[in-house]
């Protein structure tokens, strides 16, 4: 009897085991429909011809050839490419470190820490259009309120048409994606300080460790975990900069393309520039170089990071 009664149970044991195996597959099954095989159709897309939407001859690698040898595509490519570069490197300074500054000063605990906490994540909360459209009544050059601020204080000449000019158009729609994403990135970093053992800051302080000694020998090294998941993301939404730029100024990249990026470059190539029957070939062979991009170089920063992790 006993017998029976432990197979029984043995057995629900078992089945339960397999249903929890299960429980994954609806996301799985979601992940590969619109993650797994748009990738994959990507990489076939950008092998063959195209008349329209109606996939043509096979030509091997000629659309990537195309897309960096034939003018204007290469010309389109490498202004793209130096925008998303700028994109990552402006984010790593600005967003990235005063995002750090903000969560030392909240680690350090700060008289209303937990209200400064919130207030620096409210912008994540609103939707990228919507931060796009209000940012565009900002920064109106005839009623915005950036303007019109600054001709109050005596500083008109100053003022200028922001997303109207190509000197100043990138970098506006870069330092509103700063000011959208510091909250994000001060969590992320605000985590990482909070892992620190504090018998090991202890440690240090009776060692004579203070002020920047203490910052650059103690708590930035073992906060490097937390700094490589937000170096890897920086890099990962630079190189994926789309829907900011696509809201504030389209997908002409406009003024004479000064606000042009990778993403924005390949949407208007596949689906919105109506160029002929090679468009949606050199835009998935396109799609395909950003992918090698930003997977190889996430990989590369992943691995050499680790090393120093380990190092220190």
């Amino acid at each position: 009897m006993i017998e029976t009664v432990n197979r029984k149970g043995i057995r629900t044991k078992g089945q339960a085991r397999w249903l929890i195996h299960l429980f994954p597959l609806p996301a799985l099954v979601i992940y590969t429909l619109f993650v797994v095989y748009p990738i994959f159709s990507a990489f076939l897309y950008s092998l063959y011809d195209w008349n329209g939407i109606k996939r043509g001859v096979f030509v091997g690698l000629q659309n990537f050839i195309t897309l960096f040898t034939v003018e204007p595509f290469n010309e389109m490519f490498w202004n793209a490419f130096r925008h998303n570069a700028l994109y990552f490197v402006v984010e790593m300074i600005m967003q990235n470190g005063i995002a750090f500054g903000l969560a030392f000063l909240i680690y350090r605990k700060i008289r209303g820490s937990g209200f400064l906490k919130i207030a620096y994540f409210m912008p994540r909360l609103l939707s990228v259009i919507v931060i796009g459209f209000l940012w565009k009544l900002i920064l109106n050059p005839n009623y915005g309120a950036l303007n019109t601020i600054l001709e109050k204080i005596g500083l008109e000449e100053w003022a200028r048409p922001w997303l109207g000019d190509p000197d100043t158009a990138l970098l506006a729609i870069i330092l509103i994606n700063c000011w959208f994403g510091i909250g994000f990135a001060m969590l992320i970093f605000l985590a990482g300080l909070q892992s620190i053992p504090e018998d090991l800051i202890e440690a240090a302080r009776l060692d004579g460790a203070t002020g920047w000694r203490m910052l650059w020998k103690i708590i930035l090294p073992l906060c490097m975990p937390a700094i490589t998941i937000m170096t890897i993301f920086t890099f990962i939404q630079a190189f994926e900069a789309f829907e900011l730029v696509y809201a504030m100024q389209g997908s002409m990249g406009e003024p004479f393309y000064s606000t042009d990026t990778l993403a924005v470059y390949f949407y208007r190539m596949a689906f919105s520039s109506g160029a002929g029957d090679v468009t949606l070939g050199l835009g998935s062979a396109l799609a395909v170089v950003l992918f090698f991009i930003v997977g190889s170089v996430s990989a590369l920063s992943l691995y050499l990071m680790r090393k120093r992790e380990v190092q220190h």
